[in-house]
C-alpha cells in the first residue's frame, strides 16, 4: 500500500486520532497499559464559578501537569502552593514517582523551583526571546 502525505486545513480530532492510534499502540506493547487518568483541581469562587486550578494527567507512573493559572486577582495568596501540594497527594496516591512540567521564562519557573521542582531542560526561543523550561520533581 502506498502512502501519501495529507495536510487538513482544519485538523480534526478524527485526526488526532489517526495519529495517535499506532502509537498507543506501539508504546502499550513496548511499555505496557500507561493506565491514563486525567487530573483536575478547581479554584472556584463563592459563586461557585471555577475560575483556574490545575489540570494534567498521571501516566506511565508520572503525573504531568499540563497547565496551573491562577487569576491575577488572587496570586500571592498561596493557592499555587495548595494546588501544587494537593496535586502530589493525589500523585502519591495514584502510584506516580514524579511530577513534571513545563513553564515559559515569562511565567513561574522560580515558584516551581520553591517547590522543589528541578530544571531537566529547555528550548531557548520558544517563543523567539523568551524560552520554555521542563522542570521535574521526584516524589
Amino acid at each position: 500500500m502506498t502512502l501519501r502525505l495529507t495536510i487538513p486545513e482544519q485538523p480534526s480530532e478524527s485526526d488526532r486520532d489517526a495519529v495517535i492510534a499506532p502509537l498507543r499502540a506501539y508504546n502499550i506493547d513496548r511499555a505496557g497499559d500507561p493506565k491514563t487518568r486525567p487530573v483536575a483541581i478547581l479554584l472556584t469562587d463563592e459563586e461557585g464559578q471555577h475560575v483556574g486550578g490545575l489540570w494534567g494527567k498521571c501516566s506511565y507512573d508520572w503525573m504531568f501537569i499540563e497547565f496551573l493559572a491562577i487569576p491575577e486577582a488572587h496570586r500571592g495568596a498561596d493557592h499555587g502552593t495548595a494546588l501544587i501540594r494537593r496535586a502530589e497527594e493525589i500523585a502519591q496516591a495514584q502510584g506516580c514517582i514524579g511530577i513534571w512540567l513545563d513553564t515559559y521564562s515569562f511565567q513561574a519557573r522560580g515558584f516551581y523551583e520553591k517547590m522543589g521542582f528541578s530544571l531537566c531542560g529547555e528550548i531557548a526561543d520558544h517563543p523567539v526571546g523568551e524560552k520554555r523550561f521542563f522542570l521535574s520533581k521526584r516524589l
